[in-house]
């Protein structure tokens, strides 16, 4: 892929994007206990990871994120293993978004598939629930060295974007942003929100807007693993803020993350309403696609609708009855 695939997808969308990883890891029996989360299995069963990319790819999906989300040199070592094993891992984890797009392409797919290293927040990595308060305490070029470090390994595995996503923090963006610097792989930057209005750490999403807007790398602001009934509020507020910036919105199924025994709580949803993901494309969103607790069959749900209006992408998946 070029370096303008992701600017190429954005303007020809609208387009569905993957769903959650760990979640679906999950449904399928795998243990995802301990602070590694997903990345555990980039270790210990990394044909679990590639079987749920093509899955995706299979239903539709335009774009495969990878599992390094929670994934970090420090992480990995505080598990037990070497710097230069962690670092072998965040690349396989590239490898094997690559892989199940071959498979889904080997099974019939057409559409546009784009690989995307995943880059999450600082929090994710403390398994803590941090992602979703931000403001860690650490200083901005301990943030930046952070970021760099995995940012680093991430661009040499070659992916077609970094979707650089959860991110609770205007602050913590904007040293993902310095952190970034020298780097010509395109990215979309996806916040993790408290409602209508606010990021996470309490700033108005107009102010995650204008630091994307300004970015030379950053093709496109996200929101992400944020309920679905706030995403119509932040699209219309970054819409009306910065009208030329393309969209990208991936809730979560709409249930609250408990850290401390590691679960979901609450009522969700396994499918997104399709009247919402409506009222998104025709407010300008570009990619739709899921979060945690959203598995393949929201996504398909998505193509079918992105396909209905777009059907030169030919994403098309099971569909269900309007609601």
């Amino acid at each position: 892929m070029s370096s303008t695939a992701l600017r190429d997808l954005l303007a020809a969308g609208p387009a569905a994007i993957d769903g959650g990883l760990a979640s679906e890891l999950v449904s399928r029996g795998h243990d995802l206990s301990g602070a590694l989360w997903s990345a555990r299995l980039l270790r210990d069963d990394p044909a679990a990871i590639r079987d749920v990319h093509a899955t995706y790819f299979g239903g539709g999906a335009t774009v495969g994120i990878s599992a390094s989300y929670q994934a970090s040199r420090s992480g990995f070592e505080r598990a037990g293993s070497t710097g230069a094993e962690a670092d072998r891992l965040l690349a396989l984890s590239v490898a094997l978004v690559r892989e199940g797009r071959d498979l889904a392409a080997e099974a019939g797919a057409t559409h546009p598939m784009l690989v995307a290293a995943s880059v999450g927040p600082y929090g994710a990595t403390l398994h803590d629930g941090s992602e979703y308060r931000g403001r860690y305490g650490l200083a901005r070029h301990d943030l930046v060295a952070f970021h760099r470090e995995r940012l680093d390994v991430l661009v040499a595995a070659g992916p077609d974007l970094l979707a650089i996503e959860t991110v609770p923090d205007v602050e913590e963006a904007a040293a993902v942003v310095e952190a970034l610097d020298g780097t010509d792989v395109p990215a979309w930057l996806s916040f993790s929100c408290a409602d209508g209005a606010t990021t996470c750490a309490g700033q108005p999403i107009e102010e995650a807007a204008a630091l994307v807007a300004a970015a030379p790398t950053i093709e496109a602001i996200g929101v992400n693993c944020t309920k679905p009934e706030h995403v119509g509020g932040l699209v219309a507020r970054i819409r009306a803020a910065r009208p030329d910036l393309p969209i990208v919105v991936y809730p979560n199924a709409g249930r609250v993350w408990d850290a401390t025994a590691s679960v979901w709580l609450g009522d969700g949803t396994d499918l997104l309403p399709r009247t919402a993901v409506e009222s998104w494309f025709d407010a300008g969103v570009t990619l739709v696609g899921g979060c945690c607790g959203l598995g393949p069959a929201a996504v398909a749900d998505v193509a079918a609708v992105a396909t209905a209006r777009n059907p030169g992408h030919r994403a098309a998946g099971p569909s269900r009855p309007e609601d």
